[in-house]
């Protein structure tokens, strides 16, 4: 598996396609945060806080993750290759967990640079280190979460085709569905006393929870869950070519 790992990151890496990945997410949050005079400019909200930044970052993932993801599975399928990887040595779940490992790489790797933002406010604030540092972590913790779940959903979508654009929109219908649909739901107010259960199947919910600060082991048990599930869905994909 680390072989197969360390191939899989090195592709990203090899590629323009894991450097515009993160160019495009520091570029888009840095323009967003700092340069556009609109509501989430943190100079011109005048509080100390990196709220804007976890507030952002979702959306950009919910687009750029597919794109990275999109080719974990298609473009084996679509040149041959799958067939010569699944007869190697090792299960479903290692090369699976191959590919999972390196895209989560590559997104935590594009998260990091984000940091400099913290220390900036940090030292901006006044006074200095007015900010919620604790918060801070809570939000770079469910950021992660969110990321390594639409990796899992991105996977699964690349699984189930050979087209990569068709992996790719697949992908952002199930990331956005299950981060923003059940809150649309639960904004219509259609199922009564149902619709708080409705709103706690969505990512938003456990998302916001983990990012006041608090770590509820119940959301990081449903996130983890999100992700064993489309990893698990991925696995069912690939043993349904060998019928």
């Amino acid at each position: 598996m680390k072989a197969l790992l360390k191939k899989e990151i090195n592709s990203f890496l090899a590629s323009v396609l894991g450097y515009i990945a993160i160019t495009t997410f520091l570029v888009i949050t840095g323009l967003f945060l700092w340069v556009f005079p609109i509501e989430f400019n943190i100079l011109d909200f005048g509080y100390a806080q990196l709220d804007s930044l976890f507030i952002v970052a979702p959306f950009i993932f919910l687009f750029l993750i597919p794109a990275i993801t999109m080719k974990s599975f298609a473009d084996e399928k679509k040149t041959g290759t799958i067939e010569l990887l699944m007869t190697k040595p090792i299960s479903d779940l290692q090369i699976i967990g191959a590919k999972f490992w390196a895209s989560f790489i590559l997104f935590f790797i594009s998260v990091a640079p984000t940091l400099i933002y913290y220390f900036s406010v940090y030292f901006l604030g006044f006074p200095k280190g007015d900010i919620d540092t604790g918060a801070v972590i809570g939000s770079y913790i469910g950021l992660l979460f969110i990321g390594a779940a639409f990796i899992s959903i991105g996977i699964f979508a690349s699984s189930i085709s050979n087209n990569q654009i068709v992996a790719f929109l697949i992908s952002i219908f199930i990331s956005g569905f299950l981060f923003l649909g059940f809150d649309f739901i639960y904004d219509f107010a259609l199922f009564g006393k149902f619709d708080l259960l409705l709103k706690s199947i969505g990512m938003m919910e456990h998302y916001t929870s983990i990012s006041r600060g608090l770590i509820d082991t119940r959301d990081i048990i449903y996130f983890l869950s999100i992700i064993a599930l489309f990893l698990v869905f991925t696995k069912l994909s690939l043993e349904s070519r060998k019928w």
